[in-house]
């Protein structure tokens, strides 16, 4: 510690550490660089909690205070100066090893430790608490001091002046007799009684001791501890204090031995040679004191056995009002953990409309001393709230003074609900009576609404089945035609003109499906804030110059599952019904936030379930509705635009496909005050999907064979025409048995195309399904006028299902094959099968050995089933315990594992894994986008859920053949 300081040549650490005088070392920062046992011992710390911090982190005080000042500026004079400092007292907090704070009286001199320049470098602290002796003398009268202090300068004289002895006996024993407590001189190495005051005589029971030793004077002492303590006294020249001590004496008079408490202090005199030469003791006789404190512990201890052990809440509280103990029993309801945890009112346990009240009624009691009682509720530890009827009485002293409140806390949860049940049946039967009635009309309202809903889709289904029927013939016939008047003006105007009214005809088809929410939807995970922005140049466009658009997107904004063409026509449908309600000129207000709406308002609202949403509100200044016109505002061909401005289905599309999204809408509107739409669509947990526009392209055809399968004759030979004018080998059948038995003729097909709704015992998802078990590498695409049948489930198309909707264009029929055939193409030449080529159904002659980890058993299955498909031999595991038990003693080629898995990371598994197959590759298939930690992996891959198997089964590939 010493040569580290920079001290050389001194080796003082172990006569620094035994030292039984405290002491630390300080740098000019106040760091805490050595302590020694005794400064461990006098602060209660341990040495590691303390070296190389800072002594005022160590030993916090308000800095401002007059100790802590005195201690800083001691401190800082030692290092500015490079003298010895002294601090004759000071009072510093310590902390207990319980955390509390205990005030301490302390003794310091700082001394500065230089180096060869004679620079100050360190300081070195002696400190000595003296906690004790300065209690004891606060409890002692200001002439107690003095008389010490004149006994030891009297005790000087007689040594170094030789005054008369008989002379200073007297004065001394003119100044003892004054003392308030028991005093005595001793000299010599036998405890001569020199001097004795009669409190002292008292004390003992005995007089005329000036002459005798302490050990012929009081015999009754021997075998307690105070002639050993007389003789360390002595023999050290250390001062001995205690507190409370017991002792036994047996006065001459009294027969039996009589038991007594003293404090005292055993002070050594010194002669001129600083020799000890007697010893000075001081004292209280203070048994009453103590007994009086064991009959009050005694007392408290049976209030508190008797407290402890009653059901009901006890506490007890200061004449102030400030709680101080509560038994086990409130303890435990408040869920504080001892009674050190108890704050100083239980008001945090009121209710906040509650604890004004109560606060009041406490704060009326204190002042007037009277009796307290109030029913109250108090919260628990489980957050719950329970009524009690809390009383508290006053405890007063002999002089009428309030010292302390008891008090008690009954529960009386039972009783409240009893009597509020009976109140509730008294006084609120009409009241529910209204209430069933008003939920019966509302269930009614409801059923009414919901059976209007369901017919009105139903004929709207009908409808456009045969209405897209009937226009795609229209369409595919009038797209043929065009190509053979080619240059003909005036009959490409015309055709152009019916092709228009074919579009708005299909237009008003797909409207009536989105109001009976039967369109179909493709959803994706968006954020709209995102969708939004994107739109706001094709929304000023349509609204013109003259309209004002404000966007207000909030913070942290969730995403949903919802179809993103859908949401951006119901915007702009509902940014256009504003326009026109504000007649071209005002503020269009687009907000996007996080709602939830609470079982309150399901309960209280059409056809909604609680939950987490995203909210779209569009809002303007328009001229706002009334009510009467609010309450239609949703059906079917109504609206309040002259004929011919409106079909009166915008609002009810959007409807229509916000609850077919499982959503809410509402609207609120004022005449004069504008008007504001509300749409609530449900969060998704999932990330955003990433969206990709159709770019278009010149439409080609092509040479592969196409079966064509449609029950109706019309749309079905136009249907063949098209394909036949793009170049494609065309089969045809009118059902989807017939369509099957050329499947199965052997005939090579690279694509079936079916209408859903057929007649005959095979349905066309049948015949899908058939037809991909014949040939797997058979492209199928749907299609439909009407989509309540057997691929679209609940609004949405099944996973993987390719539908185009009737009516078509030859444009749209043309890319929408295309993109499939080329599809298959990629995947054979993936499988190494060309053209036209049905894909191997058998293993490859090496197959490559996969461990799948997976703990979600649909996704497992079904990605094994493909990849057994392409080749490879799959080993499945729900764990990482189950694919660590599939390693052992399997030759594995890849492990292909998800992240979050049950048991264990990925990660972790794969770290197993390499221990004992190090060059292992492997593919990390997860929904996250990076998995942490993975970076400096050598043989590893990610995919990301939900992926391609084609692109999976590439990447196996790859990395098996890399290894």
């Amino acid at each position: 510690m010493f040569r580290r300081t920079g001290l050389s040549g001194l080796d003082l650490d172990q006569l620094f550490i035994v030292s039984p005088n405290p002491y630390v070392i300080l740098d000019q920062d106040f760091t805490m660089l050595g302590v020694n046992d005794a400064y461990l011992d006098v602060t209660m710390q341990g040495r590691e909690s303390i070296i190389g911090r800072n002594m005022f982190d160590v030993f916090p005080s308000d800095p401002e205070s007059v100790h802590g000042k005195m201690l800083r500026q001691s401190l800082a004079k030692v290092f500015r100066t490079g003298q010895v400092d002294h601090l004759p007292l000071i009072t510093y907090p310590i902390a207990r090893p319980d955390g509390s704070l205990a005030e301490r009286y302390w003794s310091a001199t700082h001394t500065p430790i230089k180096d060869d320049t004679g620079d100050v470098r360190l300081l070195l602290q002696h400190t000595v608490d003296v906690t004790e002796l300065h209690l004891l003398r606060q409890a002692n009268p200001e002439a107690t001091f003095q008389i010490q202090t004149d006994v030891m300068r009297r005790a000087d004289a007689v040594q170094g002046e030789n005054l008369a002895l008989g002379e200073e006996r007297e004065y001394l024993r003119s100044l003892f007799e004054q003392a308030p407590g028991f005093m005595a001189v001793l000299h010599g190495p036998e405890h001569i009684f020199e001097i004795t005051n009669a409190a002292y005589e008292t004390v003992v029971g005995r007089g005329g001791l000036s002459g005798r030793t302490v050990r012929d004077a009081l015999p009754d002492l021997v075998g307690q501890g105070f002639y050993e303590l007389l003789d360390k006294v002595y023999r050290t020249g250390e001062s001995y204090s205690a507190f409370g001590a017991r002792i036994s004496l047996k006065p001459t008079k009294v027969d039996d031995a009589e038991e007594r408490f003293l404090d005292f202090i055993y002070q050594p005199l010194r002669d001129q040679s600083g020799n000890v030469s007697g010893i000075f003791v001081q004292g209280h006789d203070v048994t009453q004191l103590k007994r009086a404190q064991e009959a009050a512990r005694e007392s408290e201890d049976r209030f508190r056995t008797l407290a402890q052990s009653m059901p009901d809440h006890v506490w007890t509280a200061t004449a102030q009002g400030v709680l101080e103990w509560c038994n086990p029993a409130m303890l435990s309801y408040a869920g504080w953990l001892n009674e050190a945890a108890v704050p100083e009112s239980f008001a945090v346990l009121l209710p906040p409309t509650e604890s004004d009240r109560i606060r009041g009624l406490w704060r009326a009691t204190l002042a007037s001393g009277e009796n307290f009682q109030s029913e109250l509720r108090l919260r628990g530890h489980d957050g719950n709230y329970r009524w009690f009827i809390t009383r508290a009485v006053p405890i007063r002293n002999a002089d009428g003074q309030i010292v302390r409140w008891v008090g008690t806390n009954t529960d009386i949860e039972d009783q409240k609900k009893t009597e509020s049940r009976l109140e509730s049946l008294a006084t609120t039967l009409e009241s529910r009576v209204e209430e069933r009635t008003a939920e019966l009309l509302k269930t009614q309202e409801v059923l009414r609404q919901s059976q209007k809903m369901e017919a009105i889709g139903n004929l709207a289904g009908g409808i456009a089945h045969d209405f897209n029927n009937l226009l795609q013939v229209i369409t595919g016939n009038l797209q043929l035609l065009a190509r053979d008047i080619g240059g003909n003006e005036a009959a490409e105007r015309r055709l152009n003109s019916a092709l228009a009214g074919a579009t708005r005809g299909a237009r008003l088809a797909s409207q009536l499906l989105s109001f009976g929410r039967r369109q179909p939807l493709a959803p994706k995970v968006i954020n709209l804030g995102r969708l939004v922005r994107e739109m706001d140049h094709l929304m000023r466009r349509s609204l013109g110059e003259a309209i004002e658009i404000d966007t207000i997107v909030g913070g942290g904004l969730w995403n949903t599952q919802v179809d993103p063409s859908n949401v951006e026509n119901a915007l702009l449908n509902l940014a256009i019904n504003a326009r026109d309600a504000m007649d071209g000129h005002g503020r269009l207000t687009i907000e996007l936030g996080n709602a939830y709406l609470d079982d309150h308002y399901a309960q209280n609202a059409f056809d909604v379930e609680a939950g987490q949403y995203v909210m779209l509100a569009v809002s303007d200044t328009g001229c706002g509705m009334p009510a009467d016109i609010l309450a239609r505002a949703f059906d079917p061909f109504f609206t309040t635009k002259p004929e011919g401005k409106g079909t009166g289905l915008g609002l009810s599309m959007v409807y229509g496909f916000v609850k077919q999204s499982g959503g809410h809408i509402n609207i609120y509107s004022e005449p004069g005050s504008g008007t504001t739409v509300r749409i609530y669509l449900p969060r998704s947990m999932q990330s955003e999907d990433v969206l990709t526009e159709d770019v278009g392209g010149q439409v080609t055809g092509g040479s592969e064979t196409i079966l064509v399968v449609e029950d109706d004759d019309a749309v079905r030979d136009i249907t063949v025409s098209l394909l036949l004018d793009l170049g494609y080998k065309v089969l045809k059948a009118r059902d989807a048995d017939s369509g099957l038995a050329i499947i199965e003729s052997g005939v090579q097909i690279d694509l079936l195309f079916t209408d859903v709704v057929m007649p005959g015992r095979l349905k066309s998802s049948e015949l899908a399904r058939k037809a991909k078990e014949r040939r797997p590498d058979i492209e199928v695409l749907f299609t439909s006028g009407y989509t309540e049948n057997s691929i679209v489930h609940g609004g949405r198309l099944d996973p993987g299902v390719n539908l185009l909707s009737k009516p078509y264009a030859r444009e749209t029929l043309a890319r929408k094959i295309r993109s499939l055939l080329d599809r298959a193409r990629e995947r054979a030449a993936l499988n190494g099968t060309g053209a036209g080529e049905q894909s191997p159904t058998t293993p490859v002659p090496s197959s490559i050995r996969v461990l799948f980890c997976e703990d979600e058993a649909l996704i497992r299955i079904s990605t094994a089933d493909y990849l057994q498909d392409f080749g490879f031999t799959v080993v499945e595991a729900g764990t990482g315990g189950e694919a660590l038990e599939a390693m052992d003693g399997a030759a594995i080629d890849i492990l292909v594992t998800d992240v979050h898995l049950p048991d264990m990371n990925g990660l972790d598994l794969l770290h197993r894994v390499r221990e004992v197959h190090p060059d292992l590759p492997v593919i990390f298939a997860t929904g996250d986008m990076h998995v942490p930690g993975s970076e400096a992996l050598e043989k590893a891959s990610l995919i990301t859920k939900p992926y391609d198997y084609d692109l999976l089964a590439k990447r196996i590939r790859d990395m098996v053949a890399g290894s």
